[in-house]
């Protein structure tokens, strides 16, 4: 999060004051991709781990940890276990995945579970995959961002891949400072009162995403 954020701060700095196109919360972000015995990719357990002041926002507002060490009680965790699951309808989880570029359909959020440690919130989430796709042959693709960059995300806990011998697991971090170059010569083109959205601007979140890529054999 700290290598993201010292790479915006200058950037955002040029910005028409009207897009607000800022990260007010980072996310370190986790998966388990788990294949079963025949290949298929079955679901992801994605974990976010918020950043430390969002996480005192969210403790306060629930009112947890009164007696502030650091520790929540049995009942504590069931209140706060949940509370980022609250979907509506048509979010993607800001999740991106792909196979072979063609998206896949992830069920919502299930088997929810929240901690907070070390000050930070870390929640999981499992998300089936419909018709849990055969990976031999293919490429599966997962980015996560927020397309509006309210929320940064960054792979910042661990990637493992379960199952699916002979599988590769790649980490493609974004070419930052091409993308903030690029970003930066169109801002210059616009007024400070245009919409950026209306401007027809690339979407941040996108734009900085790291992509998890799994590459499996062909049988």
């Amino acid at each position: 999060m700290q290598r993201m954020a010292r790479f915006l701060v200058p950037f955002l700095c040029l910005m028409p004051l009207s897009a607000a196109a800022h990260p007010h919360i980072f996310v370190d972000v986790g998966f388990d991709i788990v294949l079963d015995d025949a290949g298929s990719l079955t679901h992801l357990r994605v974990t976010w781990a918020y950043d430390d002041y969002y996480s005192l926002l969210i403790t306060q507002d629930l009112e947890l940890d009164q007696d502030f060490d650091g520790a929540l009680t049995a009942e504590e965790t069931d209140k706060l276990t949940g509370f980022d699951m609250q979907w509506v309808d048509g979010f993607n989880g800001d999740l991106e995945a792909t196979l072979d570029d063609v998206p896949l359909d992830l069920s919502r959020p299930t088997e929810a579970t929240a901690a907070l440690k070390a000050g930070r919130i870390i929640t999981t989430h499992v998300r089936s995959v419909a018709g849990a796709p055969v990976l031999a042959g293919h490429a599966l693709s997962l980015k996560p961002y927020d397309a509006t960059y309210y929320t940064a995300y960054e792979i910042g806990q661990p990637v493992k891949l379960i199952g699916g011998a002979g599988c590769m697991l790649d980490q493609i971090l974004p070419d930052v400072d091409a993308q903030l170059a690029q970003m930066r010569e169109m801002l210059l083109e616009v007024d400070a009162s245009t919409d950026l959205q209306d401007a027809g601007l690339p979407k941040m979140g996108a734009q900085f995403a790291t992509e998890i890529r799994v590459s499996c054999p062909a049988s």
